[in-house]
């Protein structure tokens, strides 16, 4: 590959890029003018980056750091011919171009020296500390010797681990991985292309996590040009044929400038080219591509107001573009961005998108959790809080006070810590990352739940009870019941609804409804433990029909249900209408239908207004004495296994009769069963019901309001 392809940035945005150039200093900066055997002063360049944002750093440990990393590497090269110490420079010289402290800083100079040199962990431990030692550590590869082709998936879950106690370990391996990719040339095809696969799936979406953007952009471009040549070659000539673009941009930047100056608002208005796979996305999403749409304009100020102030302005002075407008200040985005981002058009058309924020927020949006500096000085006693495996500091409960540890990594660590198999840990974490937006969904207690987009309530179950959410059977989604398949949205209220029998298992179907890792393997893991509730259950019978409803020769027994009585017609046959089958002591009507007989409704069934309005005279009916009668219910549940055994068996230990059931099909994890039952005493109805309503998954049973199943 050639030195342009390892760098396909630098000739579209070198001349007017406004944030800070990473490859300023490349290999000549490096080397300098001297033979290829010394690196002169070469640690000045990294010291002159590094006071630029730590003015009173104290540089003796990272020359002290260089000394030792360039001793150890001495003799070696990288394939590039180039001394091997090299690469730990351009490493430390990208983190301290983003403003890393010192201690990160160390640890970068001397991250290859324990996996490729005689230097030992206890070395590095007792020269520079604790804090150092672990980040060291955390980014030192496993050896293939010992793990084979499971090497590289273990080390990542190593990294992985580090970073949940020290998020520097990251931010050190995403630096590493950035100077390897300019330098990938020199490996072979099928090399670059293997090793800009796992960046582009892992790495990349890392660095999005971390905020690090500076590093995602031009990881971005340099995995666009080994795997899409082509796409690259051809955004790279759009750019090359536009390259006045940027004149277009910058008179709308000149007129931002004007209108924000009349106002009396402090700001700086730059021009943001586009990296190459931002314009290659924009040119998909838009087609034909205009001058203003090669870049972006970037204001900076100095307090939030001055943000709302700013775009203020710009609404009113130009026309904007509403459905561009998006506020990341008031609502950041779960990887510390903040911003306001919108669109305006100018009075000669052309639409410029805009992006608003602070210089602070310039830093984390560039930097990430980089900008923040080391969030573990500890404020107690000396030595407390070390990363490396002492006793933490600084939480209410032993924990780190760290307000880099979002909650999609504190996800990844617990459902890592449960994979032990390393090709699901690799498939689990791609999927993981592959999910690009979060959302948080409120707990019914009061918490919050942070999830992928599209995430279902299978997996608010599983992030909120973790294996006790095999016994859940529904969930209320603000304050309504819904299905587990249900997907959540950003700001919704899930209550799992856990059943309380504890044998209860998951549906093999919950895995078409899990988003997140930590669902489904702990889905998979149950159903492996137990095969039996994975096989295709028997589909429930349609209908069956058995008990006292049926007479010798197939005639229904009259009288069946002669628990009332008419006074003013004596010996009429009575029948309870089976579209809402009335129980004593229900308030009942009759009316009387051919043959003589009197059917008799719940007074409130919808039954009684049609017979009314069809003419039809009511009469008075009373209950009996007989308390024998007939009744039909209607189960509300979510399907699972055995749902239909266990209702049965409620039903009968309650000693009612089964005349009829009907199980409808499934529909959204949903099932509906309407038995019709023969009960000895009608006093025992609300009882039944309520035992019912207690078997796992049912959540409502009522009497039925429409006709019974025959």
């Amino acid at each position: 590959m050639s030195a342009e392809a390892a760098n396909p940035g630098a000739a579209g945005r070198r001349r007017v890029r406004p944030r800070l150039d990473l490859r300023r200093l490349g290999r000549a900066a490096l080397l300098g003018p001297a033979a290829r055997g010394r690196v002169p002063d070469a640690i000045g360049h990294v010291a002159e980056a590094h006071r630029a944002h730590h003015p009173a750093a104290d540089l003796a440990i990272l020359h002290r750091a260089y000394l030792l990393a360039e001793s150890s590497h001495r003799g070696q090269f990288r394939k590039s011919g180039e001394p091997y110490i090299t690469h730990p420079l351009a490493v430390t010289l990208i983190l301290a171009e983003l403003g890393a402290e010192t201690t990160t800083l160390t640890a970068s100079l001397l991250h290859d020296t324990v996996e490729d040199t005689d230097v030992t962990l206890t070395q590095v431990r007792e020269e520079f500390g604790e804090e150092v030692c672990y980040l060291v550590d955390g980014v030192t590869k496993l050896e293939k010797v010992d793990y084979g082709a499971a090497a590289e998936p273990e080390t990542f879950r190593k990294m992985l681990v580090a970073t949940g106690n020290d998020v520097r370990v990251m931010s050190i391996k995403l630096a590493d991985r950035l100077h390897n990719m300019r330098t990938l040339g020199v490996m072979r095809p099928e090399k670059q292309e293997r090793i800009a696969r796992v960046t582009r799936d892992v790495l990349i979406p890392l660095a999005e996590r971390l905020g690090v953007q500076a590093l995602k952009t031009e990881l971005e471009d340099l995995v666009f040009a080994i795997l899409h040549p082509e796409e690259y070659e051809r955004t790279r000539a759009l750019i090359a044929e536009n390259g006045d673009a940027v004149d277009a941009l910058a008179a709308v930047a000149g007129k931002v400038r004007a209108v924000l100056r009349d106002a009396g608002i402090h700001a700086e208005v730059l021009l943001r080219p586009r990296h190459f796979v931002s314009v290659h996305r924009v040119r998909l999403k838009r087609g034909d591509l205009s001058g203003t749409d090669f870049g972006r304009l970037l204001v900076l100020v100095g307090e939030d107001a001055d943000c709302y102030a700013v775009l203020g302005e710009l609404h009113t002075c130009f026309t904007p573009l509403i459905s561009e407008f998006k506020d990341f200040i008031a609502a950041p985005k779960f990887n510390l961005y903040q911003s306001l981002h919108t669109a305006v058009a100018a009075t000669d058309g052309a639409v410029a998108e805009v992006l608003i924020r602070t210089h602070q927020m310039h830093r984390v949006a560039e930097a990430g959790v980089v900008a923040l500096g080391n969030p573990y000085t500890a404020d107690t006693a000396e030595g407390a809080g070390s990363p490396g495996g002492a006793e933490p500091s600084g939480g209410a409960e032993g924990e780190r006070a760290d307000p880099t540890r979002p909650g999609w990594l504190s996800r990844l660590l617990d459902w890592q810590s449960s994979t032990p198999d390393t090709d699901t840990f690799w498939t689990s974490l791609r999927a993981d990352l592959a999910e690009d937006r979060e959302i948080t969904v409120f707990r019914a207690d009061g918490g919050t739940l942070g999830l992928p987009a599209g995430a279902s309530c299978v997996d608010a179950a599983y992030a909120q009870h973790g294996e006790a959410a095999h016994a859940c059977v529904g969930a209320r989604v603000n304050g309504r019941l819904a299905a587990l398949a249900t997907r959540l949205g950003d700001g919704d209220t899930v209550e799992p609804l856990l059943a309380q029998d504890a044998a209860s298992g998951p549906s093999p179907d919950w895995l078409q409804h899990a988003r997140t890792p930590a669902a489904r393997i702990a889905i998979t893991g149950w159903l492996a433990e137990h095969p039996e509730a994975a096989k295709p259950q028997d589909a429930a019978p349609r209908a069956a029909a058995s008990g006292p409803a049926a007479a010798p020769g197939g005639r229904r027994r009259a009288g069946a249900n002669a628990v009332a009585e008419v006074p003013g017609l004596p010996g009429a046959p009575v029948r309870l209408a089976g579209c809402c089958t009335p129980v004593p002591p229900d308030a009942v009507t009759g009316f009387p239908v051919r043959g003589g007989a009197v059917t008799v409704h719940r007074g409130e069934c919808p039954g009684v207004s049609r017979m009314r309005a069809m003419g039809r005279q009511p009469v008075e009916v009373r209950w009996g004495r007989a308390a024998e009668c007939r009744v039909t219910l209607v189960a509300e549940a979510f399907g699972r296994p055995r749902l239909l055994a266990d209702l049965t068996e409620t039903i009968a230990t309650a000693g009612a009769a089964v005349v009829s059931a009907t199980v409808e099909p499934p529909s959204e994890q949903r099932v509906r069963h309407t038995y019709t039952l023969q009960l000895q005493d009608a006093a025992g109805l609300p009882s039944l019901m309520r035992a019912m309503r207690e078997v796992a998954g049912v959540y409502d049973v009522s009497r039925a309001r429409h006709p019974a199943a025959p």
